[in-house]
């Protein structure tokens, strides 16, 4: 660490953290007696606190977005001199940094036409939300309005997003909820054992029927939109079984449905491609993107579409409610694609998307490794550098490890100076996964500190449970 904070300056930080700030996802009351973790700095891989201690950062700033890696000054640079160049003006005009991503973007989505610029994924799925049922009004006497979500998968965290999120927990006491939108099954293989009838074989398309079980029971004229994470994030890292993915395009053709892919997680090589769908060989008609579109040195979300959608919204210019009426205010801030464009071309010139394939696939090996020495371990899958390990207390009845459990060896790696992540107040019962994530350009040596620290903590947590 290099910072300049001395032992007084820094002293006073955390008495001002301690009296002021509210973070996230936090219970405060262990403040009051402990110290506020304070994150001072970061490079590559690694973040120092305020008491100068080296962490290896595997789940990139703790929500899956640092995916290039700390301390990066080309993006730095770029920002601020587009910031003075100009720093905002509202998305009803547009700007030269935000003409250049969407076309650099939109190269990368073959398919996909148009980008909406906002300020965070929870926004950017609201949009989605707002334009199937703009188009419900416009074409369907407002019948066509219900979305379809997942269980276990999450789009954010207002009222809204809420509505179409399949983590209980993660709801619990924000309801009421917004009317219109209705859960389907989740497509976790390693848990078809809870689900009436799932076979044993071909589970990914009979996965994807009980979807159009429920679109039939709503009636295929109400619904307007499904959406889906390609790979579920935090409601335990569930890659999709095969054959499930093209059966989804199938029933959304079938019954004129708006396939909306929510990438704030997976988007911008967290899978290995630019996009996790992009493994799956359909074609959404909306996609969603946050965290690692600049790698979160800018605040800039998207909500990228088809043109048959945005032709939806211009094709009456005589009806003065005939466009798109909304607005994010922060979407006009142009240090987000300025830091995007960044972003972009570190991960292409620096072969970020194979190494994140090569590396998450000796990772995924290193972890069935681990597997093979602790039974408590049930599962472990993943796609890239997202990774997950389901732990059980029992293999052959997969009865989930407590959630306590998880936090005891996510502390004990915090303690080892390596940050993991874990299913968190998302299901009840069934917090049991522990989350990898780490930057883009994570080495073996990285990938072997991560392993080794989990080693050591599932051995000592487990042996004492």
């Amino acid at each position: 660490m290099d910072g300049n904070f001395n032992e007084n300056d820094i002293s006073r930080v955390v008495e001002a953290d301690r009296a002021h700030i509210w973070h996230h996802l936090s219970q405060h009351k262990p403040y009051e007696t402990t110290d506020p973790r304070i994150i001072v700095e970061g490079k590559g891989m690694r973040v120092w606190d305020q008491k100068g201690k080296e962490h290896l950062d595997a789940v990139s700033g703790g929500v899956w977005t640092v995916n290039v890696g700390y301390g990066r000054e080309s993006i730095a640079n770029a920002v601020r001199d587009q910031l003075i160049k100009l720093n905002y003006f509202a998305g009803s005009a547009g700007s030269i940094p935000g003409s250049h991503f969407a076309e650099k973007l939109l190269d990368k989505m073959p398919g996909l036409d148009r980008v909406y610029y906002c300020n965070s994924g929870s926004e950017a799925n609201e949009k989605a939300f707002k334009m199937v049922r703009q188009i419900a009004h416009k074409r369907y006497g407002g019948k066509k309005h219900k979305i379809l979500y997942r269980d276990r998968d999450y789009h954010g965290t207002t009222i809204g997003c809420l509505s179409a999120g399949g983590q209980d927990e993660r709801n619990a006491q924000y309801g009421p909820f917004a009317p219109g939108f209705v859960r389907v099954p989740h497509c976790l293989e390693y848990r078809s054992f809870e689900q009436d009838g799932a076979p044993q074989e071909n589970y990914g398309p009979w996965a994807a029927d009980q979807i159009e079980k429920v679109i039939l029971a709503e009636g295929p004229e109400t619904v307007g939109a499904l959406c889906l994470e390609p790979v579920t994030a935090g409601g335990g890292v569930i890659c999709p079984p095969d054959g499930y993915w093209e059966r989804v395009q199938e029933i959304c053709r079938k019954y004129d449905i708006l396939l909306h892919i929510d990438e704030v997680v997976c988007g911008v090589g967290r899978t290995g491609t630019w996009f996790g769908y992009q493994h799956y060989g359909i074609q959404p008609d909306m996609v969603t993107m946050a965290k690692g579109v600049a790698s979160g040195y800018a605040a800039i979300a998207c909500l990228v579409t088809t043109d048959a959608v945005f032709d939806m919204f211009k094709d009456d210019a005589s009806d003065p409610l005939n466009y798109f009426r909304d607005i994010s205010t922060f979407g006009g801030c142009t240090a987000g694609p300025t830091a995007g464009i960044e972003n972009m071309r570190i991960i292409e010139d620096e072969g970020l998307l194979e190494n994140t394939t090569n590396m998450g696939n000796y990772m995924l090996e290193q972890l069935h490794a681990l597997a093979d020495k602790h039974t408590i371990i049930g599962d472990v899958r993943g796609k890239g550098l997202f990774l997950g390990a389901e732990l059980v207390t029992d293999r052959n009845t997969r009865e989930p490890a407590a959630e306590k459990h998880l936090q005891a060896v996510v502390g004990d790696c915090m303690a080892q100076g390596v940050i993991i992540g874990a299913t968190n107040r998302s299901l009840p019962g069934k917090n049991n996964t522990l989350c990898f994530s780490p930057a883009l350009i994570a080495s073996r040596d990285d990938i072997d500190e991560i392993i080794t620290a989990v080693d050591g903590a599932l051995g000592r947590v487990f042996a004492s449970a």
